[in-house]
């Protein structure tokens, strides 16, 4: 089985829609997908729809965080999404991503990048606005070649310029929450350096003996040897280890498939969620 579990789609900031991101996910070869948008499950409906014959559908999401000043990305999966105290939650930062990003939108301005509201709230969509559309809008301007060079001290990352901040949950309240609606937790990405600051693995022990499920260890900002640690330290913590693509369509170079979960890894994760289940077509 190929198995990846942490994509995106239109209703936040990847660029298929989740019709096509599950026909794509289907062509790439692979069996199970997980979609987990950025504090949304606005995509699931349209995905579980257009699923393909053979394809398992993992209904989740990537809940945004912060713990001592540091970004961190939380994924849930199949929790229950009309349970109130996550609901209410998901809806608290996705009512302050508008203003937040229309903030960063005015001081690029004032950095003398000509870029503007209307643009990325174009470039948006439907979906659930954030930085990597703002990234999108600098790409088309020339300011930068690529949405990861926004994503710099320079422009639009954390502390950077630009930066302007958001409602982000606690990381230790989100675990409760996700697990409170019968849902799976993994931390998405803890040691992407490359982004940013990356909270202690400390922390990740904290987090573990406050019921973290898991960690995403094989993921495209890992090195070998980051990933091989991540392994270690979840052999270590009693944790699960996932691998995924943390794929976004043409925003970004990662391929659907480019690191996948073990099916043992998978089945647990299945037989510990309570609030959804997959869903095949």
């Amino acid at each position: 089985m190929r198995i990846d579990l942490h994509t995106h789609s239109t209703a936040s900031d990847g660029t298929d829609t989740p019709a096509e991101l599950v026909r794509r996910a289907a062509a790439a070869g692979l069996d199970v997908v997980a979609l987990t948008d950025h504090d949304t499950v606005a995509g699931h409906a349209e995905a579980i729809a257009a699923l393909p014959a053979g394809l398992t559908l993992v209904p989740g999401a990537e809940l945004s965080c912060r713990l001592d000043g540091v970004s961190l990305h939380m994924l849930a999966y199949l929790f229950d999404p009309a349970e109130p105290e996550l609901a209410r939650e998901r809806e608290l930062v996705r009512d302050d991503r508008v203003p937040r990003a229309q903030g960063m939108v005015a001081r690029l301005r004032e950095l003398g990048v000509p870029i503007t509201w209307e643009r990325v709230a174009g470039i948006a969509g439907d979906g659930s606005v954030g930085r990597p559309h703002i990234a999108s809008a600098m790409v088309e301007l020339g300011v930068v070649e690529t949405v990861s060079d926004a994503f710099t001290a320079e422009w639009i990352a954390d502390d950077g310029r630009a930066y302007v901040g958001k409602h982000e949950l606690d990381p230790f309240e989100a675990v409760r929450l996700i697990k409170g609606a019968g849902g799976v937790a993994v931390f998405a990405h803890p040691l992407a350096v490359k982004r940013g600051r990356c909270v202690p693995e400390s922390a990740i022990a904290e987090l573990a003996a406050a019921g973290l499920d898991g960690i995403e260890a094989d993921h495209m900002d890992h090195d070998a040897a980051t990933r091989e640690r991540l392994r270690g330290m979840a052999r270590d913590l009693g944790l699960l280890a996932t691998g995924s693509s943390d794929y976004h369509g043409s925003r970004k170079t990662c391929r659907l498939g480019e690191y996948t979960t073990d099916p043992d890894v998978y089945a647990e994760i299945a037989a510990r969620g309570s609030g959804a289940a997959p869903v095949s077509a």
